[in-house]
């Protein structure tokens, strides 16, 4: 039997090895240089090319990567197979990849979810969820996770104006609003289901807050490993998102068109980052994105 370190622990020592930053390849062919894009046969293969472009410029720099399913499948077959390619090349490197794919079902289909997404030409270390059908639709994502080394990040609180439809609901006036129920229900799961590294192999999916909000939730949920949206182009800041960490760890703070779409302001490059990205302009940009988010991160972390 092979024994698997947890993708948990892995992260962790990934974020202490490299900072907080968790690249977002959201990438759609409109993200990529016009000059860049007619080089290739179709979109799909602009978009693969420019996504190897930001890895081989930033994996020394960042934790890992977050790629959303919803860019590649708009491009059909020939996308499917640019998202494939963009997780394996990204794992080649010895990085982590986070499948943004918000799967929430039932039983034998979350199974069926699983493995695809756990295995095969869609592999990666973490995947999304949403927890709206209930914890037997995070089940079966857990047993394969056990069984092969995985993670996972629930949706807990986001970082979307919509969240207050639902999350922010109570069902009396005395109660917790309903987002706390799930961080409840997972924190339970998280007990159980630990790396060596403290925190439990499904984490929680929680946005960029306020200060004082933000420090309650993380200690609300000390067992629980954050991703963190809302960076960037949605508004938040090193500020907001350190305030979700605990003791310089326990979280990955994801930015997607900041960091994709650094190329397109000029003030985020500078010759030396597109002599460090081997003279790509556009992966140069991102590089100098990273690079500046991730020592704000550290320089706030280092002031709490």
């Amino acid at each position: 039997m092979v024994d698997f370190v947890p993708a948990v622990d892995l992260l962790y020592d990934a974020v202490k090895a490299k900072g907080h930053v968790c690249i977002g390849l959201d990438t759609c062919a409109g993200y990529v240089p016009e000059r860049e894009r007619r080089k290739a046969q179709n979109d799909a293969q602009a978009v693969l090319a420019f996504n190897k472009a930001v890895i081989d410029a930033t994996y020394d720099a960042a934790a890992c990567y977050k790629v959303q399913i919803a860019y590649y499948e708009e491009m059909g077959l020939a996308g499917l197979g640019t998202y494939s390619e963009t997780l394996k090349y990204i794992r080649s490197k010895g990085s982590l990849v986070i499948a943004d794919i918000k799967r929430g079902d039932i039983a034998d289909t979350a199974l069926r979810y699983a493995n695809a997404h756990f295995s095969g030409d869609f592999e990666a270390d973490f995947v999304t969820l949403s927890p709206y059908m209930g914890m037997d639709s995070i089940e079966p994502w857990l047993s394969k996770a056990v069984s092969c080394g995985k993670g996972a990040f629930v949706l807990v609180r986001t970082s979307n104006p919509g969240r207050k439809d639902f999350q922010l609901l109570k069902t009396s006036p005395q109660s917790a609003y309903l987002y706390e129920a799930v961080g409840e229900k997972l924190s339970e799961l998280a007990k159980q289901n630990k790396g060596k590294c403290g925190y439990g192999i499904f984490g929680a999916v929680t946005g960029c807050a306020e200060r004082d909000e933000a420090l309650r939730i993380r200690q609300q949920y000390p067992e629980l490993f954050f991703l963190i949206p809302g960076y960037g182009a949605q508004g938040g800041g090193a500020k907001d998102a350190v305030s979700l960490l605990r003791n310089g760890n326990g979280g990955v703070v994801n930015a997607s068109r900041s960091i994709i779409t650094a190329w397109q302001n000029a003030q985020n490059y500078t010759e030396q980052a597109i002599k460090d990205a081997d003279n790509n302009f556009a992966s140069g940009a991102s590089r100098a994105a990273v690079l500046k988010m991730r020592d704000e991160i550290l320089s706030y972390g280092a002031q709490q």
